[in-house]
């Protein structure tokens, strides 16, 4: 029975690995390892229009030899924000929700799922929150983090000279702004962090104007309670 079962699932995973390739899934490469294929590793590019844009997202699909009755256990392994790292991950499509598993669905409808999920805010367990910021900031360190990891390289060499392509880029922008600066006398700075400084110096000196206002029209007030209260008095010595 267990052989069976192995067969079956053997020829379910391959079955879906033909059909992945024919129609990939958008922002999504699968591969699984060329010694078990029950161990899937994906790769999810950052669309454009999200939070995780230019990230590169690395985990991994463990599926058991029931495949396709019983789905995969669902892993993130590169920091994003969203996911917690080398935790089971309880998503409708993973092994945490059996009973609402369908055979039907295949490694594509998995990937589908999982990218989904990770566009949304739904809290699960597994998931975790975090800022703009520090999605922007797991995006930039994702490439240089997934090049540490063997397997991503082995299995997603295509990806891997993507990535080592656009640090190249990010390598030469500096050398070239570092080279303005010494040109400059080291008082070149660049088109963001100028325009981060103009800001805060806009929005210091708007503070700055705005308690200048409201001290002088406290002062202002006050002498006016203070004239009152003369006037009043010198008029009730009158008026005794």
């Amino acid at each position: 029975m267990t052989n069976q079962k192995s067969i079956t699932s053997n020829s379910r995973l391959k079955q879906d690995y033909i059909r992945l390739k024919k129609d990939p899934v958008p922002y999504i490469s699968a591969e699984p390892l060329p010694s078990n294929i029950l161990e899937w590793h994906y790769v999810i590019r950052g669309p454009e229009d999200s939070l995780y844009a230019g990230g590169y997202y690395h985990g991994c699909l463990l599926f058991s030899k029931d495949f396709p009755f019983k789905p995969p256990s669902i892993y993130m392994y590169t920091p994003n924000g969203r996911f917690k790292t080398n935790k089971r991950l309880c998503l409708s499509i993973s092994d945490f929700h059996p009973d609402t598993w369908n055979p039907a669905w295949s490694i594509s409808t998995i990937l589908t799922g999982l990218l989904s999920f990770m566009l949304e805010t739904t809290p699960t367990l597994g998931s975790c929150e975090s800022t703009l910021i520090e999605k922007r900031r797991f995006a930039d360190q994702s490439l240089e983090f997934n090049l540490k990891n063997e397997i991503f390289v082995e299995l997603f060499p295509d990806i891997v000279e993507e990535i080592k392509q656009r640090l190249q880029k990010v390598k030469e922008a500096r050398e070239t702004n570092n080279n303005k600066i010494k040109e400059n006398g080291g008082t070149a700075k660049n088109e963001s962090a100028t325009g981060e400084t103009d800001a805060e110096n806009a929005n210091n000196a708007a503070v700055q104007s705005g308690w200048h206002s409201l001290t002088t029209n406290v002062i202002l007030f006050i002498l006016f309670l203070i004239f009152a209260l003369i006037v009043n008095h010198i008029l009730k010595t009158m008026n005794d």
